[in-house]
């Protein structure tokens, strides 16, 4: 389990830096109004990579599908930035996918580090 909450803090690490760097990217290249949609999408992506995470700590102890809540917060957050007129849903999109850039830059941080003994 120990690997487990490593691998976690990582991910919620990478997902922060990225969030910060895209955000800043946001707000100077188009606006601050489309940056906080980024933000926001980035947030709930954030929120569903901490259940994600929750429930995966209780795979195979459980009933529930693993995803399920996750999955409910993503169509929640679509239908909002589809109904207000503030929301662009593009960037609230891209902002919810930000964890998955994490995930790839952990793939490639843990491919091209080589492995460490462990005597």
């Amino acid at each position: 389990m120990q690997e487990y909450y490593q691998l976690q803090n990582t991910l919620y690490r990478w997902t922060l830096i990225f969030t910060v760097l895209f955000f800043g990217a946001v707000w100077f290249f188009y606006s601050l109004n489309i940056a906080l949609n980024y933000l926001l999408g980035a947030t709930v992506g954030f929120i569903y990579l901490r259940l994600l995470a929750r429930e995966v700590e209780t795979l195979g102890t459980s009933n529930q599908r693993a995803g399920a809540k996750g999955l409910g917060l993503f169509a929640l957050l679509i239908i909002l930035a589809s109904r207000w007129q503030e929301l662009h849903i593009v960037p609230v999109f891209l902002g919810f996918l930000t964890y998955k850039a994490a995930i790839i830059a952990y793939t490639v941080q843990s491919v091209l580090t080589p492995p460490q003994n462990s005597q």
